[in-house]
């Protein structure tokens, strides 16, 4: 059953079932990418010019290899791509409010949990297409692909992101209409989150203060995860703490998620 049809019996009494609930809407919300996959690509623009036109700055200023380089830069790349990717996504819960759209799918006898739940699962995969894009780019360069890294830090970037998507729901779902306000906090949070991260810049020459902001970022030390494990070190304390971060991110944008879908119905 889609999200736009009901059992048409008067008798029959429709029960929301959240597990079914959730892959309607995730399939309902992947059908548009799967249509209309250049969107994945043409999002990839911004990462590939910090990777083409940042990394080179990098490299002439640590004088470190150009393969030592980019195993420092992709991993935080990858980060940036779930960063700005999935911090964006309740503009289109926005655009869907603001429509009626949204309104249409509260009416569907759904779990008012899916609807943020599938919607926040969509995130992973694009999340996983654009990381494998851009690590497959920068592979010829000198980048070494470990690959019980890979698929752990992919794991990672998914909890990670979806973490992210819920927290950016909700804001739109607290914003509702007023969508220069969502944009106002969304980007008020996110190029702090991005500099305090060490995803761009080393912050080991930064400011005492810069550094302690920075030890309670949890994006910081996702950045810092994905470097261990890309760089083969599964057991790192950075992976332990990267995945602490993430959890706890996905956890928190999951409750305030659900809680504010279930009020806006």
């Amino acid at each position: 059953m889609t999200l736009e049809q009901t059992d048409a019996r008067p008798d029959t009494v429709v029960r929301a079932n959240p597990a079914r609930d959730t892959w309607n809407v995730l399939t309902r919300e992947l059908k548009p990418v799967v249509r209309d996959p250049f969107t994945l690509i043409f999002s990839l623009v911004q990462p590939l010019v910090f990777l083409g036109l940042f990394a080179p700055l990098l490299i002439g200023s640590s004088g470190a290899p150009v393969g030592e380089t980019l195993q420092w830069f992709v991993p935080g790349v990858l980060v940036m791509i779930v960063l700005f990717g999935t911090g964006a996504t309740g503009s289109n819960l926005q655009y869907e409010m603001m429509t009626g759209s949204h309104e249409r799918t509260l009416v569907a006898p759904l779990a008012r949990s899916s609807l943020l739940v599938g919607r926040a699962l969509k995130e992973i995969a694009p999340i996983v297409v654009q990381a494998l894009l851009i690590v497959l780019i920068a592979w010829p360069f000198g980048f070494t692909i470990n690959v019980p890294g890979l698929v752990i830090g992919l794991a990672l970037l998914a909890v990670f992101g979806v973490g992210l998507g819920s927290l950016s729901y909700t804001l739109a779902l607290k914003t509702k209409d007023r969508e220069w306000l969502f944009w106002g906090v969304q980007q008020t949070l996110i190029f702090p989150l991005l500099i305090l991260s060490g995803m761009l810049l080393p912050l080991d020459d930064g400011p005492a203060w810069m550094r302690a902001v920075a030890a309670v970022n949890p994006v910081n030390w996702v950045v810092r995860a994905e470097r261990a494990l890309f760089a083969g070190d599964l057991g790192a304390i950075e992976v332990l703490w990267g995945w602490v971060a993430a959890l706890v991110l996905a956890a928190l944008g999951l409750w305030a998620g659900i809680r504010a879908m279930r009020k806006s119905s």
